[in-house]
């Protein structure tokens, strides 16, 4: 049986890629924190007032916050098994890791314009966008196992692969469903929820069975 060889020059160990990524997740969910603040001098009534207009703000941060950490714990399990990259790894990751550290605009338009369908798109957009880009990274690791100490079993890379593209799909499904029937279309997120813990209990079993 022959080895495979690398369509592209292999471009080193991934440990530079890594911290990279960690830095720039890092400083994307603190900046979507920066502009959640009261201003000062508010007598107890407009404080009161001005604490629940925050409500929008802290609840996108909180999603936001949930998508940045579900995809920097996706990115952080893939990189574990890499034991080098080429150059489509370094253009995907540098690509990802760009949409990540835009996230916080579009977080900002829904948490002050939560009701106007272009705000929703825009975010469901970036999101959709975001993980599309990881779906096509891990394809890619899949489907090179010289990139690997060991290759990622198929199973395995399916599991991953379909809660990625659950991701992927729902998001981009409200962009032009946020324009038919309005923002309230972003409730359909919630779907993710058990079609998440279905494919993770899937994944679970997947990588039991082939310990």
């Amino acid at each position: 049986m022959t080895t495979p060889t690398a369509p592209e020059p292999l471009l080193g160990r991934p440990e530079r890629l890594i911290a990279l990524a960690d830095g720039v997740y890092a400083i994307a969910i603190t900046l979507l924190a920066i502009d959640i603040k009261l201003p000062d001098g508010l007598d107890s009534a407009e404080f009161h007032r001005q604490l629940r207009d925050l409500l929008p703000q802290v609840g996108a941060y909180a999603l936001s916050f949930l998508v940045l950490a579900a995809f920097w714990r996706d990115h952080h399990r893939l990189f574990l098994g890499i034991r080098q990259v080429d150059g489509l790894v370094i253009r995907l990751t540098l690509f990802g890791l760009g949409l990540a550290a835009l996230l916080p605009f579009p977080t900002s338009l829904i948490a002050e314009y939560g009701r106007e369908p272009s705000a929703v798109a825009i975010y469901s957009a970036a999101v959709a966008a975001l993980g599309s880009t990881q779906f096509a990274l891990l394809l890619v690791v899949w489907k090179r196992p010289w990139l690997r100490w060991v290759p990622l079993p198929d199973r395995e890379a399916h599991a991953h692969l379909a809660d990625l593209g659950a991701t992927a799909v729902v998001f981009a499904a409200t962009v032009p469903l946020s324009f038919l029937i309005g923002s309230r279309v972003a409730w359909g997120w919630l779907v993710l929820l058990p079609v998440k813990v279905g494919i993770g209990r899937w994944s679970t079993r997947v990588s039991r069975s082939d310990v």
